[in-house]
């Protein structure tokens, strides 16, 4: 792939897949460009050999010039947290549409291999007892301006590649967890604090079901799309996790740490049900999930992580726990 620009690439996802990219090709030339919001983590990249530029996407000049210079672009940025989009959705639009706006105007320039890295919740959500799941076809129905955004940026990229024949492909993704994710997400949230001497925190009754993904499954199957993938096509990447509640999750992460957990105010608007049927990815690209039918493998893992690495999340624990009891979490 010669020279790798990642948008993102200091964040959770971006950075497991910037370690994946090298640890299978270690003369891979990478650039990473993230503004080190506070999902970003310089540290997350440590050791790595690669080019690091902070800056954000919405800047035109230095998007236009790390664009010209790569082969690859892998669009991992963007603000992707539902409660913040619900207290400011501003930074949302500016990030996730307008960057990739500007993205999509230096790969077009340049004519450059994009990836674009999108969600499950573009489709909004299912009924607990609906079979479903959702597919490259079902139509976008967003219920937060997080998820609203990311179909903004969905639409830019087909419409880029309609309009203006740029080389592109679209991956959306199922709830992910591993390391380096911020610990306001769920599950390292109930994995620090535990580690803490705290209980886990549930939301509401537990009943929502995600379709978890450790993160190096999905890095697995971006970096599959990327050397195999039909340009212009959508790839759906869900690991068959869809018939796992938030309440089975925290009571693995308990019982996998010997601790216990407490019900606190659901979150607004919360999501009942995602389920992603990754068929074409499969039958088309023989992806195959490492983590299938368990998560608790990859909790196991994520665990001893967290475990291990205290000093790369403990700064931030005390704001984080009193950011989510001001609003009853």
């Amino acid at each position: 792939m010669g020279t790798m620009l990642v948008t993102g690439g200091a964040g959770f996802i971006g950075a497991n897949f910037v370690r994946m990219a090298l640890k299978r090709d270690p003369k891979l030339d990478v650039i990473v460009v993230d503004k080190l919001t506070y999902a970003g983590n310089r540290v997350n990249l440590a050791g790595l050999n690669i080019e690091f530029v902070q800056g954000s996407i919405t800047d035109a000049p230095l998007i236009d010039e790390l664009v010209a210079r790569a082969d690859t672009v892998v669009h991992f940025a963007a603000e992707s947290h539902n409660d913040n989009s619900l207290t400011d959705p501003s930074p949302f639009v500016d990030t996730n549409v307008v960057g990739t706006f500007v993205l999509l105007e230096a790969v077009r320039k340049h004519n450059k291999r994009l990836h674009h890295i999108s969600t499950d919740e573009v489709f909004g959500d299912l009924a607990l007892d609906d079979p479903a799941r959702f597919t490259e076809h079902t139509p976008y129905n967003p219920s937060s301006p997080y998820s609203a955004t990311k179909a903004g940026s969905d639409h830019l990229v087909r419409a880029w590649v309609r309009s203006f024949g740029i080389k592109a492909t679209i991956s959306n993704c199922s709830n992910n967890y591993g390391p380096y994710q911020h610990i306001e997400k769920f599950i390292p949230r109930q994995i620090t604090n535990l580690l803490t001497g705290r209980p886990a925190k549930l939301y509401g009754t537990g009943a929502q079901v995600r379709d978890w993904i450790h993160v190096d499954d999905h890095n697995d199957a971006v970096l599959l799309i990327l050397e195999k993938g039909r340009l212009g096509e959508t790839y759906n990447i869900g690991a068959d996790n869809d018939h796992t509640s938030n309440k089975q999750v925290i009571e693995m992460i308990c019982e996998l740490m010997g601790g216990t957990y407490e019900h606190v105010a659901d979150r607004p608007g919360h999501d009942q049900r995602y389920a992603m049927d990754s068929t074409k990815l499969r039958e088309e690209l023989s992806w195959r999930p490492r983590y299938t039918s368990s998560i608790s493998e990859g909790l196991e893992r994520t665990i001893e992580w967290y475990r291990d690495n205290e000093e790369w999340w403990a700064a931030d624990k005390v704001a984080v726990e009193a950011k989510y009891a001001a609003g009853g979490q």
